[in-house]
């Protein structure tokens, strides 16, 4: 059997994420692993997020141990592992180097609209806590890593084109394409965080990407200016991404 293949997408909060990960989990013959590093996020840096002490309970918040899992044998034997990761959640020494045979991806979002799905579940937010800088830390070193240009895709692209774009991330990872990624049935999954009752609402009624986005939202005078924070690295991050 040919070495599993291992994907690592790194995304910020509040995108298409859990889609991304609902579709390469219709695959069939792909395990998905749902934020590994959050229990250790949270309880290295003390953040009172939603269900925090629930999720701190729930897994396992060893840095070391999490990374060699992430490095271990894939689940089930699947040929493909589709890791969902989030930047800002690697505070610790522990960073992308220590998945150096991972096929690194990244999926951004205009932060506007991250700021207004924050501010739609009154939670407020920081520009650190958004992941932008950190994110764009990661393609370089990604890139330095493979010694390739990085993968990039930004969500509103996906919801314009699913498929299109679908097939164009496959081709980056050198992976075949699967119809299966466009379509998935509605409800919860064994591999969902245990934050999914919180957070994930909205994708558990879904069963495929959903529509394109229209203009962007009118943010107030806080929430515009943590935009504006993540804004140079958002448009660094978005002349690199795929376009077709």
């Amino acid at each position: 059997m040919k070495n599993p293949v291992r994907i690592a997408m790194w995304s910020g909060p509040r995108n298409i994420s859990t889609a991304m990960m609902r579709s390469f989990g219709g695959r069939g013959d792909c395990a998905v692993t749902d934020e590994p590093f959050y229990g250790a996020f949270l309880k290295t840096s003390g953040q009172r997020q939603p269900m925090a002490d629930e999720v701190i309970a729930s897994m396992d918040c060893d840095w070391q141990s999490v990374a060699e899992a992430m490095r271990g044998p894939v689940p089930d034997g699947k040929p493909l592992w589709y890791q969902k990761h989030m930047p800002h959640h690697m505070v610790s020494h522990v960073s992308i180097r220590d998945l150096p045979d991972h096929r690194h991806a990244f999926l951004i979002r205009d932060p506007a609209r991250v700021v207004a799905s924050y501010a739609a579940k009154r939670v407020e937010v920081t520009a650190d806590d958004l992941g932008y800088a950190r994110q764009l830390d990661y393609v370089d070193q990604a890139a330095q890593i493979t010694g390739k240009a990085p993968i990039i895709l930004d969500s509103a692209d996906i919801l314009r084109d699913p498929e299109a774009y679908l097939r164009a991330l496959c081709a980056a990872l050198e992976i075949s394409w699967n119809p299966g990624m466009l379509k998935w049935q509605a409800g919860t999954r064994p591999s969902d965080g245990i934050w999914a009752s919180h957070w994930y609402g909205r994708v558990i009624e879904t069963t495929g990407f959903g529509q394109a986005e229209n203009e962007g939202p009118v943010l107030g005078e806080r929430e515009q200016a943590i935009a504006d924070q993540c804004r140079d690295a958002y448009t660094r991050l978005s002349a690199m991404r795929i376009r077709l």
